[in-house]
């Protein structure tokens, strides 16, 4: 997925914007000659430079894959007010949803979508709540529902933290974590490998998200490597 994706990649209808936007350059260079107010030849094929590079800083942007910074969205504002002309229309180059979109700090999700995605947790524990389960299962709907709590308490849905995370739910949050990270069948993100969700999860560790004694037993007992054996690819095993 990217920011830009809904029922498709809007990041298609901005670069026919700028390719639309760069045809009004090309027409100056070729009528130059005949219209010596017009804009340089010079002028406008750095014109052109520049929106080549700016629509490219928008695609690379539009893939998430990195923590979009305060420069990076005043440069979206800046490009944003761009105009192209549609008939006899005048537009911004990119819509406020667009800018709003691509200025995501992390991820692809906006708020709005996060907190949509966030609530199957909550619909986890109530949909489990619900169930008859017998008295030595009573608390399944609390551990499932916390796989995606953290020890700081900047988890979800609840915003539990240390002590009030059992060890059931520490665990769960544990495997669900490397699970996602190298998922091979997610449509919307290739897996990543074996030592690359290992470094992200000792830095989930470091910041306090994951229980430090629990990742440390899952390396010792190379628990991970069972189950990299059975699950994933092997141009993922790199450890």
């Amino acid at each position: 997925s990217t920011k830009l994706e809904k029922v498709h990649d809007r990041i298609e209808e901005v670069k026919t914007r700028f390719e639309l936007l760069k045809r009004e350059y090309q027409l100056i260079i070729c009528q130059a000659q005949n219209k010596p107010d017009a804009l340089s030849p010079t002028d406008a094929e750095r014109e052109l430079k520049t929106l080549d590079e700016e629509f490219e800083f928008l695609r690379q942007l539009n893939y998430g894959s990195e923590f979009t910074q305060d420069k990076m969205i005043e440069r979206i504002r800046q490009i944003a007010k761009r105009q192209w002309h549609s008939g006899t229309q005048t537009m911004p180059l990119l819509t406020e949803n667009e800018i709003y979109n691509l200025s995501i700090r992390r991820g692809t999700l906006n708020d709005e979508e996060r907190d949509i995605i966030n609530n199957h947790a909550a619909v986890t524990y109530k949909m489990l709540t619900s169930l008859p389960f017998p008295r030595k299962l009573k608390k399944i709907a609390e551990y499932a529902a916390a796989h995606h709590e953290k020890l700081d308490g900047s988890g979800y849905p609840l915003g539990l933290k240390g002590d009030q995370l059992s060890l059931q739910s520490r665990i769960i949050a544990l495997a669900d974590i490397f699970e996602a990270l190298t998922a091979k069948d997610r449509p919307y993100k290739k897996g990543k490998t074996l030592g690359e969700a290992l470094k992200i999860m000792e830095m989930m560790v470091q910041d306090h998200h994951l229980d430090k004694n629990l990742y440390d037993l899952f390396i010792q007992v190379k628990i991970y490597r069972d189950y990299a054996l059975k699950e994933l690819t092997s141009q993922q095993m790199d450890v």
